[in-house]
């Protein structure tokens, strides 16, 4: 996945591309890897990096979505549960199973959630990770030994997925450009083209790192900029009227001791409704979420004061020990594209959740709404209305079954290298070239000089946010140890790019201004 490479095919002449995807997260992606895998000429264009907003700041959950059994959206469930069995079946280098441990403190709710978490396997047709069953109290402290013991009554196991979100961003870049498409990140668009008639005929764009604009004739043009969606069809029609609030979630990652578990905690009812998730990931834990409507999207949002103390709150009433600003060793927001409601002051649980296509009437197809576990079905469905209102060649999807790059059955998930699936020996082959590259980032993770290495060659990465936030997780595992991480990485990609120090300086710098920003301490 050569940047240079990518923007010599975007630079031809004359070229009619089939389709030009506006949006490099789970949805663009996602969309360019199925029009690629059709057969499609297809070009995917992201403003800043992969993954760099809403898609790197998940739960890290591939699930069928418990919450909306619970308020009777069965369909919906049913849609992500076949997809939770896919996206496994096609990538289990990423996604693996997670059991999940509801903690009851009244014998009736045993009863309730073991009835509907039953249903919920039911549902999944085949397409399941494990049965549900209820435990006694004994049971419940063996398996989450930091639970609360006073009052409990019992609990329900559950099994959905888990996986990392931005890692899967790179690898269905990396499979779209293995089956013909182009992929170029820090590249944004700023027009729409039409023709005479005044229908979408393409885009201009600007390559943000050397300042070139370049326009692309297309076929059709499909809109998944996530939060960003009506900036590209104001771009379109410029009466375009506001279509997406953005929705806040926050994230905490605390310390395994807190955990102590490879099951998962899931609070299904939160003292405002919502439910909450305490998931092992990377040898942390990763605890939320928020819902929040925010006024405007932002790259960079920030957790507000009152989403960490709720989640600590709701947190400290399942966990012993309460977990506390302390123990916080990364915290981060993400900003959910919901449909934006019709009365003012509806909230976000309210809001659809189910992914919407528009099509505007000049023909510019827009993808919003839905979430990482169906992220395959949202492209499938855009592609085809693609087909419908554009007039390109009439093709199946393919990617019911198709494996995403990387794929390798069986990863040893005690190695945190296993997110690289099938590129794993080759990075280790680095090393063995360069003993020098297996040195550690830090001496608190496994992450290497290698692993950045890998990253500028073969990842796409750009900048030493790139590497440290979405190639290499360590800015949301260990935010600290990230910045102390910063020149060391900054370095070895300088050499990488034939940078020098003054853009290492820059980059330290720049990245260390972000970081803070996943740093919460308390006043």
């Amino acid at each position: 996945m050569e940047r240079a490479a990518q923007i010599k095919k975007l630079s031809e002449k004359d070229k009619i591309w089939d389709m030009v995807v506006v949006g490099g997260g789970a949805t663009g992606l996602g969309v360019a890897v199925d029009a690629a895998t059709r057969g499609m000429s297809v070009a995917c264009l992201e403003k800043t990096d992969f993954a760099k907003c809403t898609s790197s700041r998940s739960t890290k959950l591939v699930h069928g979505g418990v919450r909306y059994l619970q308020k009777g959206d069965v369909m919906l469930v049913l849609e992500a549960l076949r997809e939770r069995g896919r996206m496994k079946a096609n990538a289990p280098h990423l996604v693996k199973d997670q059991a999940f441990v509801i903690s009851n403190y009244r014998y009736w709710d045993n009863f309730l959630y073991f009835c509907g978490l039953t249903f919920y396997d039911l549902l999944s047709f085949g397409f399941g990770y494990g049965r549900s069953k209820y435990i006694s109290a004994k049971k419940v402290m063996k398996y989450i030994p930091t639970s609360v013991e006073k009052g409990l009554k019992g609990g329900v196991v559950y099994h959905d997925g888990q996986f990392d979100d931005s890692r899967m961003a790179i690898n269905l870049a990396q499979t779209c450009v293995e089956n013909g498409g182009t992929v170029v990140n820090h590249a944004s668009v700023t027009g729409i083209l039409h023709d005479e008639a005044g229908k979408v005929a393409g885009v201009k764009f600007v390559d943000n790192l050397s300042g070139e604009e370049h326009t692309l004739k297309a076929r059709s043009v499909v809109n998944a900029a996530g939060c960003f969606v009506d900036d590209i069809m104001h771009m379109d029609s410029p009466e375009h009227r506001k279509m997406v609030t953005p929705s806040q979630g926050v994230h905490l990652v605390l310390d395994m001791k807190f955990l102590q578990s490879d099951y998962a905690i899931m609070v299904p009812k939160t003292s405002d409704g919502r439910v909450l998730f305490a998931v092992p990931w990377h040898d942390k834990v990763v605890v939320g979420t928020t819902d929040i409507v925010r006024p405007t999207p932002e790259e960079e949002p920030r957790p507000l004061k009152e989403e960490i103390d709720f989640i600590l709150g709701t947190a400290g009433l399942y966990m012993n020990p309460a977990p506390t600003y302390k123990d916080i060793l990364s915290v981060f927001a993400g900003q959910r594209p919901l449909a934006a409601p019709k009365k003012e002051g509806k909230n976000t649980k309210e809001i659809s959740r189910s992914h919407k296509v528009i099509t505007s009437d000049n023909g510019l197809v827009t993808i919003t709404g839905g979430k990482w576990t169906s992220y395959r079905l949202m492209a499938e469905d855009t592609v085809d209305k693609a087909i419908e209102v554009c007039g390109l060649p009439k093709r199946k999807c393919v990617t019911k079954k198709f494996r995403i790059h990387g794929y390798r059955k069986n990863p040893d998930l005690t190695d945190h290298m296993y997110v690289y699936g099938s590129d794993e020996p080759k990075i280790l082959q680095l090393i063995e070239k360069e003993p020098a590259l297996g040195e550690k980032l830090s001496e608190k993770f496994g992450y290497t000089l290698a692993e950045v290495v890998w990253a500028v060659r073969e990842e796409m990465a750009i900048t030493l946010e790139d590497v440290l936030a979405r190639r290499v997780r360590l800015l949301f595992v260990d935010a600290r140890e990230a910045i102390a991480a910063a020149p060391k990485a900054a370095a070895i990609m300088a050499r990488e790019l034939g940078r020098d120090q003054a853009w290492i300086d820059e980059q330290v710098k720049s990245f260390t201004d972000l970081a803070k920003n996943y740093i919460f301490e308390q006043k």
